[in-house]
């Protein structure tokens, strides 16, 4: 798929040096922008002893002057989702404007940085706050504590979006890789800055559609939820499911999710400005309800059904929103970093989130994988997701009006 400013591409082989260098030519020579900026890579793990060599031809020959990306079973390309399959996705971005700078991390500096954080990191990468209009990373699972980095990169880079995932790879070897340039990592992260002329936008869609009322925590403990509205919490859950009508109760059997509000000075609260965490269990002689987060006395929360039907209509409704906010301006191009719980497994067939997203926003230039665990803002904030499909939208930047406008 191309467009103006993208083009992508899927290498459907094994390695092939020869074949693989006029392939990359012939997609250089399909972007009909003067200049690639960025270059965004996904390789299945049968490439693994040959990623280096395969980075350094597609950075020579498709001419892309900052690559990045990293491992996975499952690939996205343009209008496809191409799940367990082998072989290389490519996207070439021309981002008229942009300043662009790539950086590696680990888990050492993570620990480094600690508590100071917010000076530690920009002085790691050399980029400041107000240097960046956001982040695209990738990060391999198994050696990187990605909870800890996504905080200390929230109090480093407070209220810049960062969208990503983290890389796949061999079973039950605990093996991924990511991708800078030239380099291959089997371990930390990758992180791409997007400043200058180009906003970093987007959607989270966490797949769940709110059901019941909004509540008040009103007594909890670490993540266990003893009082909602100061009455037993697992008496609000039984009673939020009884008054569902049948069919949605069945929807709603073992697809439950607590949805915790990341911004309380809202009058209102709508698809998105939740953070979806997961039901671990209830007590109905306690009360008490078990779940994924640490919540707060005094949050707002409503609770969840996760499902086929409300993950489309996640996904429908917050593109919407995105499209009315976007107001016209030009889109470069997206990466979708999508769950591998997602796809034909949830929705029992191809390509439904990239059809989604083409028919709302496209033709768009699209690349991405498919991960294990999605990396986004809910909010001010950036957190870890699981089930979500985090959309990076490279998105031109407003200019300010000229004097007497």
């Amino acid at each position: 798929m191309k467009t103006e400013y993208s083009v992508v591409a899927h290498w459907r082989g094994e390695f092939d040096d020869d074949g693989l260098r006029v392939w990359a030519e012939n997609l250089r020579a399909q972007l009909l922008a003067p200049e690639v900026t960025l270059g965004l890579v996904f390789m299945s793990p049968n490439f693994f002893p040959h990623a280096a060599q395969a980075l350094e031809v597609l950075r020579v020959h498709a001419k892309i002057p900052l690559l990045a990306g990293c491992s996975s079973h499952g690939l996205i390309a343009g209008g496809e989702e191409i799940e367990n399959s082998s072989g290389l996705v490519l996207a070439l971005y021309s981002l008229p404007g942009a300043t662009l700078k790539g950086t590696y991390f680990s888990q050492p500096q993570v620990e480094a940085a600690g508590d100071e954080a917010a000076a530690y990191w920009p002085e790691a990468t050399g980029v400041l706050p107000a240097q960046t209009n956001g982040w695209l990373a990738f990060v391999d699972p198994f050696h990187m504590d990605s909870e800890s980095w996504i905080k200390g990169w929230n109090q480093a880079y407070a209220g810049l979006p960062v969208f990503g995932g983290l890389a796949s790879g061999n079973f039950p070897e605990p093996l991924a890789q990511v991708y800078l340039n030239g380099e291959v990592y089997e371990e930390g992260g990758v992180a791409v800055a997007i400043g200058g002329d180009v906003l970093l936008t987007g959607v989270i869609s966490q797949g769940c559609t709110p059901i019941g009322e909004t509540w008040t925590l009103t007594r909890v403990e670490q993540n266990l939820i003893h009082n909602i509205g100061n009455r037993p919490a697992y008496s609000v859950l039984a009673e939020t499911f009884q008054k569902l009508p049948p069919e949605e109760q069945r929807k709603a059997q073992g697809n439950l999710f607590i949805g915790l509000v990341v911004n309380e000075y809202l009058e209102e609260f709508h698809r998105g400005d939740f953070l979806v965490r997961n039901l671990i269990g209830g007590d109905p002689k306690s009360g008490v309800l078990a779940v994924g987060a640490m919540p707060r006395t005094g949050q707002t929360m409503q609770f969840q059904r996760r499902d086929a039907a409300a993950a489309t209509e996640d996904m429908t409704e917050l593109l919407g929103l995105s499209k009315e906010k976007l107001a016209g301006a030009t889109v470069y191009g997206g990466c979708l970093c999508c769950c591998n719980g997602r796809g034909q497994h949830l929705f029992g067939r191809a390509n439904h989130d990239v059809e989604i997203i083409q028919r709302c926003l496209g033709p768009l230039g699209l690349a991405g994988f498919f991960c294990n665990g999605e990396i986004g803002p809910v909010g001010e904030k950036n957190y870890l997701h699981g089930f979500t499909a985090s959309l990076a939208l490279f998105v031109q930047k407003p200019q300010p009006a000229a004097p007497g406008q």
